[in-house]
């Protein structure tokens, strides 16, 4: 480590960890170095697109922009985390379900964005989706089967909580 160098403490997908960075290091470059966590990705490397979107402190905000020494006590979750117990969370499935992608390169930041929605609002309408999907971009212009999955996620996860009571 050098003169300038930092170590940060903070909760990667609900696993305490450390890192060594630099000052100018970005959350994006931290877990793809350091934590090999490839789901987020830089695209734009200005915030716009939506590929690097990462949760810190349950907000999400554009990986290729947040300084990683910001998340030092902070709680980060990636696209890696949703999976639990090799079960897909119900984006993700419903993703699948729908075709909702297909070169996969925004699909990360697309089912972060659209699980922190359902999480606010476990039925939005159509306007609400796209509202709240405005900051991602697909250059493969799969955005009505996005709306489809993010509709589908809804109907399954009340369908799940409806089973839980």
């Amino acid at each position: 480590m050098s003169a300038t160098s930092l170590m940060i403490h903070f909760t990667l997908n609900g696993e305490p960890v450390s890192a060594g960075i630099e000052p100018h290091h970005t959350i994006l470059d931290v877990l793809r170095q350091q934590f090999s966590l490839y789901g987020a990705r830089e695209s734009c490397g200005q915030g716009l697109c939506g590929c690097c979107t990462v949760i810190v402190n349950g907000e999400s905000v554009s990986g290729c922009l947040f300084l990683a020494a910001m998340a030092d006590g902070g709680e980060v979750s990636t696209i890696e985390a949703l999976d639990a117990n090799g079960e897909l969370d119900p984006v993700q499935q419903a993703f699948i379900e729908c075709g909702a992608f297909q070169c996969g390169f925004c699909t990360s930041g697309f089912i972060l964005m659209s699980r922190q929605l359902l999480e606010r609002n476990p039925d939005p309408t159509e306007a609400e989706i796209r509202h709240f999907l405005s900051g991602n971009l697909c250059r493969c212009a799969a955005y009505p089967e996005i709306i489809e999955a993010v509709k589908l996620a809804a109907q399954m996860r009340r369908s799940t909580a409806e089973l839980v009571k």
